[in-house]
């Protein structure tokens, strides 16, 4: 991969290490950042060297907050409807590109959100397939507080925590933030580490499953975000081709031998 000017991204292990790199902007996206993340998540669906890959932001302040509003936003009304592309129904979402399921990648992500996560940090933590958090981090959506409709960043969250804390999240704004243990308890982020051993527990996540035949992975990631984005019959139909298409014959054969063994591998209690 080449050097990016907002990015940075190393494969270590099995793990592709994807590092939002604008902490004096706090990790707001803008155009070029949302352009460099597209293009590791499409290269990383190919790539064979990356199994898993850890998402975090430069800095502890923030791990994402949102777009750059210096870049997106401009001082006339008319300026901003001359956004929308042919009428009113049609717009050029800014966060688009950001996504790694919009970029079609199943490879699983693993976040690891450090100090703030607001507003458009949204749409990569709504497709993250794990997210932690730093004892630190806070979530919020300021969007309605400052005149906007948080519209695409409540779609995302619809899918990761309940409607009664999507619906106070997004209608306080910028009045009220989620603590990482508040997030927690409601099921947003799976685990609560200490600042100084965040990445360390990304480390362990990611590599664990980098380690494992990624067919079988990619698989069952697709498998469950089926799951949660069909109706039941739907996504059980699905379920015989993510099998056929997800098993390898050769890993099925070893996984198998090292069943019958005895052995077992180590394993740790959350």
């Amino acid at each position: 991969m080449p050097d990016f000017e907002t990015v940075t991204f190393a494969v270590d292990n099995g793990v592709g290490w994807v590092t939002l790199n604008r902490p004096d902007k706090h990790n707001a996206f803008n155009t070029v950042m949302q352009q460099e993340l597209h293009k590791i998540w499409r290269s990383a669906r190919t790539d064979d060297s990356v199994g898993a890959l850890v998402l975090t932001g430069a800095g502890t302040k923030a791990f994402c907050t949102g777009i750059d509003r210096a870049e997106a936003i401009s001082s006339s009304p008319d300026e901003m409807r001359s956004r929308r592309v042919g009428s009113q129904i049609h717009f050029d979402d800014p966060g688009e590109l950001i996504g790694p399921k919009t970029s079609d990648l199943w490879k699983p992500v693993i976040a690891a959100v450090n100090g703030i996560a607001c507003g458009g940090a949204f749409y990569m933590l709504g497709e993250s397939d794990i997210i932690i958090a730093s004892e630190t981090a806070t979530f919020f959506d300021p969007h309605v507080t400052y005149g906007m409709v948080a519209s695409f960043e409540t779609v995302h969250m619809a899918q990761r925590i309940p409607l009664g804390e999507l619906l106070r999240m997004q209608l306080l704004g910028a009045h009220e933030r989620m603590s990482a243990r508040r997030a927690f308890e409601i099921g947003l982020v799976s685990e609560v580490c200490p600042q100084e051993g965040l990445l360390e527990s990304a480390r362990w996540i990611a590599e664990t499953i980098a380690a494992r035949p990624h067919s079988a992975i990619q698989a069952t990631v697709r498998a469950a975000w089926a799951a949660q984005e069909l109706p039941r019959s739907q996504a059980l139909a699905l379920g015989n081709a993510y099998l056929s298409l997800g098993t390898d014959p050769e890993s099925l054969v070893e996984g198998q031998k090292f069943f019958a063994s005895g052995e077992r591998v180590e394993y740790r209690v959350r």
